[in-house]
């Protein structure tokens, strides 16, 4: 089954063009929606993909239809070939699944991406090193001093409810129940 993506970022604008074109292309069946690229939390498409079985194909008229990063892309993507599907834009001629140049344009991408994500790990790991060698201490702060805490032990020691100790220093029992 060939199944089309039509998205338009506003209300004001109007999605018949693209489906038209759709249309043209064969399409069987539209999924539609007026929202922002930006979100991916997009109800139309997640539709469109959950519908997607092996061998369908799912077409959108422009590749920024689909998504506006391209992490989003390889992502869409990703979901879309799950199921055993491929994926066609129409005016992106290279961005195209179900040939063997456009699987490959779109692994040099995916690689490309993963090459980036691989360098960002890095660098922030070597970042994170560096604070932690100057002392910075990462993570939550504690609710409690040390003072607090020496105190809330004694206390317990001496039999106190944890429930008691927390209200005191505005925490709840769990807290107190962890020292």
């Amino acid at each position: 089954m060939i199944i089309g993506y039509a998205r338009v970022s506003t209300d004001g604008q109007t999605l018949d063009a693209q489906q038209a074109a759709l249309k043209a292309a064969g399409v069987e069946r539209t999924y539609a929606e007026k929202i922002s690229g930006a979100k991916t939390d997009r109800k139309a498409l997640a539709s469109a993909i959950r519908n997607l079985g092996p061998g369908d194909v799912l077409i959108v008229t422009r590749l920024d239809r689909l998504a506006r990063s391209t992490r989003d892309l390889l992502n869409v993507l990703a979901a879309i070939s799950d199921v055993g599907a491929s994926f066609k834009s129409l005016s992106d001629q290279w961005a195209d699944t179900t040939t063997p140049h456009g699987r490959l344009m779109l692994t040099v991408l995916g690689g490309l991406a993963e090459f980036e994500r691989s360098l960002i790990l890095a660098r922030t790991s070597e970042g994170r090193k560096r604070a932690q060698a100057r002392g910075v201490r990462f993570g939550r702060k504690p609710k409690l001093s040390a003072f607090q805490i020496k105190e809330a032990l004694a206390r317990r020691e001496a039999g106190e409810t944890l429930t008691d100790i927390g209200r005191t220093f505005g925490v709840s029992h769990s807290t107190i129940s962890r020292l």
